[in-house]
């Protein structure tokens, strides 16, 4: 069984799906083969219902078809987005000019191909590629985070938020600043 964040051959059926969150219109095409092919899902929508005003540069990591990049482009933020999944990237490049925005979208394994850093890292991240991958993405941030930086995810309690969010106090200030419905959302400073 092949996952989103793999790049297996499965057939294409795109669909355009349309949602608001803060009162900001997203156009969103979705696809098989990406995660939440159906839509915005709920956890992703917490996430952006519960960030601060968001300024600077950011780097939506993880980013699928472009949901949390583009919100935040929309809302001015400089925005960065990567993703290892390259149907999920061909899909961002064009929601960015569906959306009418500017973000820079691109292919990268982790932060492989990540050159600068960032006020804030934010992601819905891929919890289903096991904790080695998941660990080296949410500590690996880091090294890629400004000095006054944030790293902001979502993450159901059902996936482990609670222990995730213990084992992140290890590196960061962690803050739970929203959960809903079983899903946390978490933010960690330096």
């Amino acid at each position: 069984m092949a996952h989103y964040f793999t790049n297996e051959n499965i057939e294409s059926k795109i669909v355009e799906t349309k949602c608001y969150v803060n009162d900001i219109e997203l156009k969103l095409l979705t696809d098989n083969g990406v995660f939440s092919k159906k839509g915005l899902d709920f956890g992703t929508r917490t996430l952006l219902e519960s960030l601060p005003h968001i300024e600077g540069s950011v780097l939506d990591i993880g980013c699928g078809y472009g949901p949390i990049g583009i919100y935040l482009a929309k809302m001015g933020a400089n925005v960065d987005m990567c993703d290892i999944n390259k149907r999920a990237l061909k899909l961002a490049k064009d929601n960015v000019k569906l959306n009418n925005v500017e973000a820079n979208v691109f292919e990268s394994d982790l932060y492989s191909n990540v050159n600068k850093k960032y006020n804030y890292i934010i992601s819905n991240p891929p919890i289903r590629v096991g904790n080695e991958i998941l660990y080296k993405l949410l500590l690996g941030a880091k090294e890629y985070m400004l000095d006054s930086g944030h790293l902001i995810i979502v993450v159901n309690k059902d996936q482990g938020a609670k222990t995730i969010a213990k084992k992140l106090e290890n590196s960061y200030k962690v803050e739970i600043i929203k959960k809903n419905k079983g899903f946390f959302v978490i933010d960690c400073q330096i």
